[in-house]
């Protein structure tokens, strides 16, 4: 680097190229990124994918009723868990007064771009047969299961992270939590039909994870632009009824038609409303002057449906489903209070969005309360309906033993064996995730991928054209032609 007489500095060719390294600019990168992408996807979807039996028009019979496709089953369930994702999700992530536009742009980003690497991935490991994968409603909405791993996961780096490393970030997500979920399902036939240890604990300990490994000491204290405003947190909450609404699709779209989808539907919403009035009691109770924290409202009234995943379609009751609605809201908010300072303090773990209290804590208790059903819920409570909700508890096959019969056949459990592949799941979950997470943090510290430094962290306009809103300009001081002094009054 050399100063000229003017004062200019010039920068030699390695310090060129090194600036252009650390450039925050996506010109290129973002692009190239995409593009290529999209071509491999494009290749193995021209190469590779078919429909499946309920889109392919020449496997119909000729005397089929239209009205039994599956479209008509899942279509209203899948268009709800599209405005959870899209719409509720991406607003309950707009709460920073800076950084609203990014938070939108990159959940749309992050689910069209998760949901595309989902299909292909699990369409290759569930669905690929005679050559080719076999696509049609059912996995769109399998592949939204993976997606919101990714965007739960990218709320704990929000707003410290570039898209590229979203991006990447997704890209290495989605096939661990297919493989994780296998694990746990299919070859552990752990029961968890809503999502709670699949899905929330498994997104919440992946995304802390990697937050662990992009830990920045510059980002220690609160951040100046981290904070809300009264839109900010208005749009929030709007985001966080979204949710709340469009809840139970989400939980029940996988249960077995029937009474078993009926009681998801039923706990889900009981749960959800016990968690609303938790949250305004408790959030009052530990707040100054008993004002409502507008981050409880945001979080802690949802946690409900975090936890009721694992236990959807259980016989736990109504008043189960009550308790479990009171105490997830109630741990989400002394998370908030008391756990979110200590592990930003002591464990150097920057979490943003706060999703150890909405999704670790409430997931925990959730997979809990389904190895406690699973123990104390009798057998008749379930009628004949029980291997519906357990299909490892299903009697063995004939000539056949637990040893042999232990990957995708009926193992004929009792309860406290079911119990114990409960408790093997969820460890498997947090530390397949954890580990996964930190490790994918760590590929992410890499330094032309665009990161942003900490002084323009949570910043709409490092990434994005925003248009400034009108100030308030006095007439007066506008173009001299239309200047107007009024008249003194005689």
């Amino acid at each position: 680097m050399k100063s000229t007489e003017s004062g200019r500095v010039h920068l030699g060719p390695a310090e060129w190229n090194m600036s252009k390294l650390f450039s925050t600019s996506l010109r290129c990168r973002l692009p190239v990124l995409l593009f290529v992408f999209q071509g491999a996807l494009l290749f193995i979807f021209v190469l590779f994918t078919t429909y499946d039996r309920h889109t392919d028009a020449a496997r119909q019979p000729a005397d089929v009723d239209p009205a039994g496709n599956q479209l008509y089953v899942l279509f209203s369930l899948f268009q709800d868990i599209q405005l959870m994702l899209l719409v509720g999700l991406g607003l309950l992530l707009a709460f920073m007064k800076g950084y609203g536009v990014s938070a939108v742009a990159y959940n749309f980003l992050l689910s069209n771009f998760s949901v595309q690497w989902a299909l292909i991935v699990q369409g290759f490991i569930y669905h690929y047969h005679d050559g080719k994968i076999h696509l049609g409603l059912y996995n769109l909405l399998t592949a939204e299961f993976a997606t919101v791993t990714v965007l739960i996961s990218a709320g704990a780096i929000l707003g410290r992270t570039s898209p590229i490393q979203l991006l990447l970030m997704g890209f290495f997500e989605v096939p661990l939590y297919v493989a994780c979920e296998w694990l746990i399902i299919s070859y552990f036939q752990a029961v968890d039909i809503g999502g709670t240890v699949t899905v929330h604990v498994f997104s919440c300990y992946f995304g802390l994870g990697a937050s662990l490994a992009l830990y920045r000491s510059g980002l220690q204290t609160r951040h100046p632009k981290e904070t809300p405003s009264y839109i900010s947190d208005l749009l929030s909450l709007v985001g966080a009824i979204f949710l709340w609404v469009f809840w139970p699709s989400f939980v029940s779209v996988l249960v077995h038609p029937g009474d078993a989808q009926h009681r998801a539907v039923l706990h889900t919403w009981i749960t959800l409303s016990a968690s609303v009035l938790t949250t305004f009691a408790i959030s009052s109770l530990l707040e100054k002057k008993g004002k409502i924290s507008m981050g409880h409202l945001q979080n802690a009234t949802l946690a409900g449906g975090v936890a009721i995943g694992t236990v959807a379609d259980m016989a736990i009751g109504p008043g189960g489903a009550f308790l479990l609605g009171i105490l997830s809201s109630l741990i989400c908010i002394l998370g908030f209070k008391y756990m979110t300072p200590f592990l930003a303090n002591k464990v150097h773990l920057q979490d943003q969005c706060g999703i150890h209290n909405l999704h670790g804590l409430p997931g925990i208790l959730g997979a809990l309360a389904g190895i406690v059903a699973i123990l104390i819920v009798p057998d008749e409570a379930y009628g004949h309906q029980l291997y519906h909700v357990f299909p490892a508890r299903s009697p063995p096959l004939q000539n056949a033993t637990v040893e042999t019969t232990f990957i995708g056949e009926r193992l004929g459990r009792s309860t406290s064996e079911q119990a114990l592949f409960q408790a093997v799941g969820l460890g498997l979950s947090v530390v397949v995730s954890l580990v996964g997470g930190y490790l994918t943090g760590l590929l992410l510290k890499l330094p032309f991928l665009a990161q942003p430094p900490d002084q323009f962290c949570f910043d709409d306009e490092l990434y994005f054209q925003i248009q400034k809103p009108l100030e308030n300009v006095n007439v007066d001081q506008v173009d001299g032609d239309l200047q107007m002094p009024l008249k003194s009054k005689a």
